[in-house]
Order: structure tokens, then C-alpha cells, then sequence
């Protein structure tokens, strides 16, 4: 039995459509640089908020592990 080892990097993803999409940009976007990504964490939620009160813009925070190489 193996012992893994993770590393922790922090992201910031946004989407104007959900905070499902914001987490999905962020993790999609780091996928394409980090290998072994295998879980995340959200620690922030935040939103801009437009004309009339609407929310324009999701930012969400969030931990992600990725298990280091042997």
C-alpha cells in the first residue's frame, strides 16, 4: 500500500451564469496545467451585483488537491 501525498493550490473561477459554472472554469482551466487533480474544497462564495439588484458575475474560491508524483 502506497502513501499518497497531496499539494493544495488556490482558485478563483467566475461565470455570469451559476456557481456550478464558476467551479467548473476554475477546475476545467486548471486541469490544463496541474496533473492529478483530485478534489476541491469551496472556501468563498462572492458576486457582483448589477442594475435593479441582479447578480452579474459569481466568484467562487476554492481549495483543490492534486497527489504529487512519486
Amino acid at each position: 500500500m502506497s502513501e499518497n501525498v497531496y499539494k493544495i493550490i488556490e482558485l478563483t473561477g467566475t461565470s455570469q451564469a451559476s456557481i456550478e459554472d464558476a467551479i467548473q472554469n476554475a477546475l476545467t482551466r486548471a486541469s490544463k496545467s496541474v496533473r492529478n487533480l483530485r478534489w476541491f474544497q469551496v472556501v468563498e462564495t462572492r458576486g457582483d451585483i448589477g442594475g435593479e439588484g441582479k447578480v452579474m458575475h459569481w466568484q467562487v474560491t476554492l481549495k483543490a488537491g492534486f497527489k504529487l508524483e512519486e
